[in-house]
């Protein structure tokens, strides 16, 4: 049985390696991009290699920016002095979505995970701790996942901020279990975020 052509396999099969794109659907992609104008389909190119080559992390927050600071970061002083932990950047869109936070972020890169070999060394706590220590902040919000790994991480990060003098607290327990805030509904994040609580000892 004839398969495609070599090049319009290998565009599907790189195409199934998105999150979500199973072959089925990289195959209907690959064929409307083949159908597409060339023009559509050099734009999609560029747009993929400009994001690849010119977006890159703040070096503040770890936010997607283009230049060393993100959009956040730049007009800090027009926003609350609170700093919303987050796993990963989708998380700071999720939220800013809402319309409801109006403080800061900061981006982890991901949760401790013991059993994937993820310890706190390999997440951004070493550029958190240093924020906290430049910067006038009133408050810690804890938004990592409701997973274990996400629990765990909370529960760390409470535990190294308590010497601090700050006040730590932890977003509502509306978000189900096991869930990452870049995939939940706005409604539900800002119950999550309107319904925080202090972390005490």
């Amino acid at each position: 049985m004839a398969g495609y052509p070599k090049f319009l396999e290998d565009l599907i099969k790189e195409l199934s390696k998105l999150p979500t794109i199973g072959p089925k659907s990289a195959e209907r992609m690959a064929l409307s991009l083949l159908k597409a104008p060339a023009a559509r389909s050099k734009a999609l190119a560029d747009a993929i290699m400009n994001a690849k080559e010119y977006t890159k992390k703040c070096n503040l927050c770890n936010y997607f920016s283009e230049q060393d600071l993100c959009p956040i970061c730049q007009n800090k002083h027009l926003r609350d002095k609170v700093i919303c932990i987050v796993e990963d950047a989708q998380d700071v869109i999720a939220i800013e979505r809402t319309s409801y936070y109006k403080g800061l972020y900061h981006v982890l890169g991901g949760k401790l995970s013991p059993l994937d070999g993820t310890g706190p060394s390999d997440l951004s706590f070493k550029k958190l701790f240093y924020r906290l220590k430049q910067e006038s902040i009133n408050e810690i919000i804890i938004a990592t996942s409701s997973s274990r790994e996400g629990e765990t991480t909370a529960q760390y990060i409470k535990q190294v901020l308590q010497p601090l003098k700050i006040k730590v607290s932890r977003i509502a327990r509306g978000i189900p279990v096991g869930s990452n805030l870049g995939h939940i509904d706005q409604a539900t994040i800002f119950e999550a975020l309107a319904g925080r609580r202090e972390v005490t000892s």
